[in-house]
Formats: structure tokens, C-alpha cells, sequence
């Protein structure tokens, strides 16, 4: 995907799964433009790393390459909840959705957003659920996804 602007024309931006070498990418710097993210050491991200990797398909972190830059400039998740409910169906969860300061407005953000979706639904999900901000609530509109009940959060630490 290139955009069409002279601001972006001359950036290549590739959409992938999450890859072991990511990490020297700004991967984890990434995720602390979203979140409380410490620094993780390269074994704890080898062994986390890893340790999704092994859940195939029902845990998927996908990212976007600036291949001018070689940095990740948009990440997200799914994973898929196998449920008794809808004769055994199951249910896609969208996390962790964030597009890099720098590179917000280029259109990349529903890139990542529509690379899970259209994961949740190879996969067999009967919806795709996700969580945000009331600031966010728009992007996800534009994105097909409509309110729908309340959030409710219990912190455990």
C-alpha cells in the first residue's frame, strides 16, 4: 500500500504477521505509544514470542513495515475464543490497535483493523469484538463496528 500524497508517496508500507525480528524494528516502542509497555529483554520476547507463536492461528499480532525505514509503525491482535454458545462458534477479540505518532492519518490503522478482521473471519468467528476509548469510537465506526453494550474492567494488580 502506498499513499498518494508527496508526504507518503515515498513510503512502502507492508502488512505481516509478527515476526522474531520485529523486536529491533521499535515493535516495543510502538506498544508504549498505546500502553504501559517496561522494556522487554530479547529473551522475554523470544520466549512470549514463542509462546503465541504456538497457538497458531487463535492468537494472530499483525504489524506494518515502513520498508523506507524498517520500523513498525502499526500493530494489533486477535484471538479467537472458542465458545459452547452458537452451536460451538467462536468469537474474535481485537486488541491492542496502534498506529505509530508519525504515521497516523495515512489510512493504516483500518489497514490492521481489517487484516484481523478478515482473520476472525477465515477462521470461522460469528463476530469480532474490541474495546476502546470513547476518542476512538469514530475510527471504529469508519471501520464497520458499532457500539454495543458496556465495558466493564476489574485491574487484578
Amino acid at each position: 500500500m502506498q499513499g498518494g500524497d508527496s508526504s507518503t508517496e515515498s513510503r512502502n508500507f507492508h502488512i505481516r504477521r509478527l515476526e522474531i525480528s520485529d523486536k529491533s524494528k521499535g515493535f516495543i516502542e510502538l506498544l508504549q505509544q498505546l500502553s504501559v509497555c517496561d522494556s522487554v529483554s530479547d529473551e522475554e520476547f523470544k520466549e512470549r514470542f514463542q509462546e503465541l507463536s504456538s497457538l497458531g492461528d487463535d492468537h494472530v499480532i499483525c504489524v506494518i513495515e515502513d520498508m523506507s525505514s524498517g520500523k513498525i509503525v502499526a500493530t494489533g491482535s486477535v484471538f479467537i475464543e472458542k465458545k459452547f454458545l452458537r452451536n460451538c462458534g467462536k468469537v474474535g477479540h481485537i486488541e491492542d490497535i496502534v498506529v505509530d505518532s508519525n504515521a497516523r492519518g495515512l489510512q493504516i490503522g483500518k489497514k490492521v483493523v481489517v487484516f484481523l478482521t478478515d482473520h476472525a473471519r477465515a477462521m470461522g468467528c460469528y463476530k469480532v469484538i474490541l474495546d476502546c476509548s470513547t476518542d476512538n469510537r469514530a475510527f471504529y465506526e469508519k471501520c464497520g463496528f458499532k457500539q454495543k453494550e458496556v465495558q466493564m474492567v476489574q485491574y487484578l494488580i
